[in-house]
């Protein structure tokens, strides 16, 4: 995740204003969002941060004296603490972990030891049972460590099949084609090479995305080097299977593809290229159709557009689980949850 204390240097008041606005609507919800990390400083200082400005309730997954006397500087009045060794939750986390994994072998003496030494499958299982709303780790786990908790307790959304990554791209003031505060790219972090099964279910995703994370109607441009039969290829193929898709399972998706990247955003050329179009020139979800594309796509756009870049966001799953930059600083993990928060409001 680009780093928003470092970026704030430079960025427009605007990109400054989309990071507060996420806050404001985060601090509306209530939310609880638990921060795995209790032992690490960025984590505690987002603790700090978070109840103070009342964005949401954080449980803190560690040990409430040993990090009090660890970070003494940081005020942690209204922080919740949950430690994994001692909590009464311990017996029933593991019972609610071994039903989970039994069949893939897992024994319950091996639950009880993975929810006591693990904060990500402590704080996970916490979240299946609905003590808290969302999770989020990855400042010091890897994002293996992050995802292998997410997916095999969390697992993914009901008639989703692949959880996948989305960035929100915030634009600079000065952006031409500026139509919206901020825009989802997808999938730019998790699945190298898409079936056109798993691209439809990114499009449903990153359109959830867009409603929980940028509050916009989503307008999905499935992209590709061809607009509308423009080009014949078995990539363009795969991308025209999955719209059809798309559009077969959910009708009142606004979506179209395939659509080259100018066709999606600027007017002019939209209406040369695909006039009939409701996604053309208005696109705010852009969904690549493979991860080459949209790793280079968000980066291009982060360091030759000036765009700020918040994630990976995770998307798909049945319940928020996100992971971070493990360079990411406290303003980082605070922003993520907020958007953590976001994401856990059920439609």
């Amino acid at each position: 995740m680009q780093t928003l204390l470092r970026a704030c240097c430079h960025m427009e008041i605007d990109m400054i204003q989309f990071v507060e606005d996420l806050m404001e609507r985060a601090k509306k919800l209530g939310k609880t969002i638990a921060l795995a990390e209790g032992f690490d400083i960025r984590a505690v200082k987002a603790a700090e941060m978070l109840t103070q400005k009342g964005v949401c309730k954080v449980v803190l997954i560690g040990n409430e004296q040993e990090i009090k006397s660890q970070f003494p500087e940081v005020n942690l009045d209204g922080v919740r603490f949950d430690d994994p060794r001692t909590s009464d939750n311990r017996e029933q986390y593991a019972d609610t972990l071994y039903e989970l994994r039994k069949a893939k072998g897992m024994t319950r003496e091996q639950a009880l030891n993975v929810v006591t030494d693990n904060n990500m499958f402590y704080a996970c299982v916490a979240l299946k049972r609905g003590d808290v709303d969302g999770v989020v780790g990855g400042a010091v786990f890897s994002s293996a460590d992050v995802s292998r908790a997410a997916f095999q307790v969390i697992k993914a959304a009901p008639g989703i099949s692949s959880v996948s990554s989305c960035f929100v791209m915030v634009p600079p003031e000065d952006f031409k084609y500026k139509k919206y505060p901020a825009y989802i790219f997808s999938d730019c972090a998790v699945i190298p090479y898409p079936t056109d099964s798993q691209l439809k279910d990114i499009v449903v995703a990153a359109a959830d995305s867009a409603k929980k994370i940028c509050h916009v109607e989503p307008k999905v441009a499935m992209l590709s080097f061809s607009t509308k039969g423009s080009a014949k290829h078995e990539s363009i193929d795969k991308v025209q299977s999955a719209y059809n898709m798309v559009k077969a399972e959910y009708p009142d998706l606004t979506v179209d593809g395939e659509l080259q990247l100018d066709a999606s955003i600027v007017d002019s050329v939209a209406k040369q290229k695909a006039g009939d179009s409701p996604v053309a020139g208005q696109a705010n979800v852009l969904v690549f159709p493979n991860l080459d594309a949209g790793n280079i796509g968000y980066k291009l756009a982060q360091r030759f557009g000036n765009c700020m870049a918040i994630g990976p966001i995770m998307q798909g799953l049945a319940l928020p689980v996100n992971d971070l930059s493990r360079g990411c600083v406290a303003e980082d993990i605070a922003a993520v949850a907020a958007i953590t928060a976001l994401q856990s409001v059920k439609e």
